[in-house]
């Protein structure tokens, strides 16, 4: 096969890691002049027996009596001195594994547990009346929907800064880059037809099904301590409604947008009730504020 640069530099492009295997193996043999063996480059950096290999089945270097030879030195070395995949093989993740302690799996489990006083009402009246110590005060002096108001800003506030400070958000960011690398290499294979590209691609694919799943991790890590602070709030808000006395008549309802005057419990959109829908219309709309202020999207520029 005669080699080109710009075909050297299509096979590095579908090879990340070859680029820096091909400049040892140029280096060794004298910039391609010499023969060279396994022997000369397996202990440099950059090398390993998996690109040795590709290299020889590319047959970019190939068999001599005493070793290999580069075959066309001049094409390798154009190509390695205008390298296209200099930003694919920069972006390395970060491999240290999940970031979740002891600490983080605890406030999990506790908040799974406390999930239970939504259907079980000693759980609901104990968190509630605890809660009440707190948020008493504060319902004493602002109508209902405003306390559900404040504590939406409140539960967006914390929820937005947990997430700002828990979530590796350079690692997250990584990830994603080095999918977005990976489907372009594949559209790029797909439209030269090289079959044999799209298949090292598609392994390359399966292998970062791993490291999406530690963005996942990243991503659900503070989820445990944001249901933490916030169901706690939930339950609270809950046994100040159902149970009697807490709300005064001309409390028991308010005028949503769109959906008119509801009472707390009435369904608003389907079977949710109205004081769900408007805890959810003002943090939603406080928190994207508050993400978009803080940079948190981690789209990759």
């Amino acid at each position: 096969m005669a080699w080109t640069a710009e075909d050297i530099q299509d096979f590095l492009s579908d090879n990340p890691g070859t680029s820096e295997a091909l400049q040892v193996v140029m280096d060794a043999s004298n910039d391609g002049d010499d023969e060279v063996e396994w022997k000369d480059v397996k202990d440099e950096d950059g090398m390993d027996s998996g690109r040795w290999g590709r290299l020889i089945q590319s047959e970019i270097l190939r068999e001599q009596e005493d070793g290999f030879v580069v075959v066309d030195p001049d094409a390798v070395t154009d190509a390695l001195e205008d390298d296209i995949t200099v930003a694919s093989e920069s972006i390395e993740v970060d491999s240290e594994g999940s970031s979740w302690q002891t600490r983080d799996k605890l406030a999990a489990v506790v908040s799974v547990g406390m999930m239970a006083g939504y259907y079980y009402t000693p759980i609901r009246n104990a968190v509630g009346s605890t809660i009440n110590v707190i948020f008493e005060p504060l319902n004493d002096v602002l109508p209902f929907y405003a306390v559900i108001l404040s504590l939406a800003l409140i539960t967006g506030l914390y929820s937005t800064l947990l997430q700002a400070n828990m979530v590796d958000r350079s690692k997250v960011k990584q990830i994603q880059q080095k999918m977005q690398e990976i489907t372009e290499r594949e559209e790029a294979a797909k439209e030269r037809g090289d079959d044999a590209a799209l298949d090292r691609i598609q392994d390359e694919k399966m292998d970062a099904l791993g490291d999406q799943g530690e963005m996942m991790k990243e991503n659900f890590r503070p989820m445990a301590w944001i249901m933490l602070l916030t169901i706690p709030a939930f339950l609270w808000m809950y046994w100040t409604i159902l149970d009697g006395g807490h709300l005064v008549p001309a409390e028991q309802s308010m005028v949503l947008p769109i959906f008119g005057e509801r009472e707390w419990m009435a369904g608003a959109i389907g079977p949710m009730p109205a004081w769900i829908v408007w805890y959810f219309l003002c943090s939603m709309g406080f928190t994207q504020l508050l993400r978009k202020t803080l940079d948190l999207d981690a789209t990759p520029t």
